[in-house]
C-alpha cells in the first residue's frame, strides 16, 4: 500500500490515505498519562507531547494534566531503550515520535532495538523541514549556503536536533547532493538533544546554520532570530511561513517531510491500544488541533489506526533507500 501526506493546498508530496476509526467502548480508562519527549525542551518531540497534550486535556479525553517527560539522548534511543526495557507494559505512556525516529530505526542507530518491540498508535502532523541562519548573518540564500560550503567544507557547521545520521542531518544532505556536492562526508553537522537547543547554539555564534523542522523554529521566526533561507516543501507553505522561498525555487529539488506522531510500549493492553489510537484520532479531527496546525505551520496528515503501522514500515524502508544512495549506510 503507497500512503500520501498532503498540503492543505491539495499538493502531494510524501503519504497517507485517511481513515477514522469508530469510537468503541473502552475498558481501560487512563490516569496519571505521560508522554516522553526524547529530547530536551524546546524542540520538535516536546511540541508533540505538550501541543497534543494540551489538546486531549482541553478535549476532556484525559483526566487532569498530561505529565511531560524530557528524556534526551542517543536522538531518541535512550527514550526508546528505557520504554523497552523498563515501561512495556505501561497503559498510561505514549512517546513522541517521528521521521527521526524512523531515520535512527532505518539506520540501525538504536543498538538492538527494532520498530516491532513498540506500538505505533498514529500521526497528528508532518513538519517540513527548514534551513535557517542568524538574522545577521551574511548568508541570504540556500545557494549561498551550499557554494560557502563546497568552497570550504570547514567554514560552516550545522547545528540539527538530531544525531548525526539523523533525519536533521539527513535533510541538509540531502540538499547538498541536490546542489552538485558529492563529498558528502565533509559537510559540518554538530547534533544537539533536540532543535530548540540547535537553534540556541546559532544565535550564540556557536554554529553558522540550522537545519530543522517548521514547527520547532517557529518562535525564534517570530521573534526575529533567525532568517530562514529555505523550506523543503513542494511550494511555498501557508501562513507565517508564506514568505520563506523553498529549495526548489531556489533550484534546489530538495524536499524534506517530518511526520509527527506517537509510538506505545509492546506490552500496552489492547485495551489501551485502542483508547490512545482513538485519543489520537479526536485529537487530529478537532478544530482545536486544526489551530495549533496553522499557527506553527503543520501540514496536514491523515492515517487510520490500522495503516500506521505499514506507514512507519514504509518511511523505514524509504529512509533506508535515501541513506544508501548518499552513503550514510552501506
Amino acid at each position: 500500500m503507497t500512503y500520501q501526506l498532503k498540503l492543505r493546498s491539495g499538493i502531494t508530496a510524501f503519504a497517507l490515505v485517511a481513515g477514522l476509526i469508530a469510537a468503541p467502548t473502552f475498558a481501560f480508562e487512563p490516569s496519571q498519562t505521560e508522554c516522553i519527549a526524547p529530547a530536551n525542551a524546546g524542540g520538535g518531540w516536546d511540541f508533540t507531547c505538550r501541543q497534543v497534550g494540551k489538546t486531549m486535556q482541553d478535549l476532556a479525553i484525559v483526566p487532569g494534566t498530561m505529565q511531560v517527560t524530557n528524556m534526551a539522548g542517543g536522538g531518541g534511543g535512550v527514550a526508546f531503550a528505557e520504554v523497552v526495557s523498563k515501561r512495556s507494559e505501561d497503559n498510561n505512556l505514549i512517546i513522541a515520535a517521528s521521521t527521526a525516529t524512523a531515520t535512527r530505526l532505518a539506520t540501525n542507530a538504536f543498538p538492538g532495538n527494532t520498530m516491532d518491540q513498540v506500538r505505533w498508535v498514529g500521526a497528528v502532523g508532518a513538519d517540513y523541514g527548514i534551513i535557517a541562519v542568524a538574522k545577521d548573518s551574511a548568508i541570504n540564500t540556500l545557494p549561498e549556503l551550499l557554494a560557502q560550503i563546497k568552497a570550504d567544507p570547514t567554514s560552516i557547521s550545522v547545528a540539527g536536533g538530531s544525531a548525526v545520521g539523523g533525519w536533521d542531518h539527513l535533510k541538509v544532505l540531502i540538499a547538498a547532493e541536490k546542489s552538485g556536492i558529492t563529498d558528502l562526508r565533509s559537510i559540518k553537522y554538530v547534533a544537539f538533544d533536540g532543535g530548540g537547543e540547535a537553534v540556541t547554539q546559532l544565535l550564540a555564534g556557536s554554529v553558522e546554520a540550522f537545519t530543522g523542522d517548521a514547527s520547532e523554529a517557529k518562535g525564534f521566526v517570530d521573534s526575529g532570530d533567525i532568517k530562514v533561507i529555505a523550506v523543503l516543501s513542494p511550494e511555498r507553505m501557508p501562513g507565517d511561513f508564506a514568505s520563506f522561498p523553498t529549495a526548489r525555487e531556489q533550484g534546489i529539488d530538495a524536499i524534506g517531510a517530518n511526520w509527527r506522531g506517537f509510538y506505545a510500549p509492546g506490552g500496552m493492553s489492547d485495551e489501551a491500544f485502542a483508547f490512545w489510537q482513538e485519543a489520537v484520532t479526536k485529537v487530529y479531527s478537532s478544530d482545536e488541533w486544526k489551530g495549533v496546525m496553522t499557527q506553527n505551520g503543520l501540514a496536514p496528515i491523515e492515517v487510520s489506526a490500522a495503516e500506521f503501522q505499514g506507514f512507519v514500515e514504509e518511511s523505514i524502508a524509504s529512509i533506508q533507500k535515501i541513506s544508501r544512495e548518499i552513503g550514510l549506510i552501506q
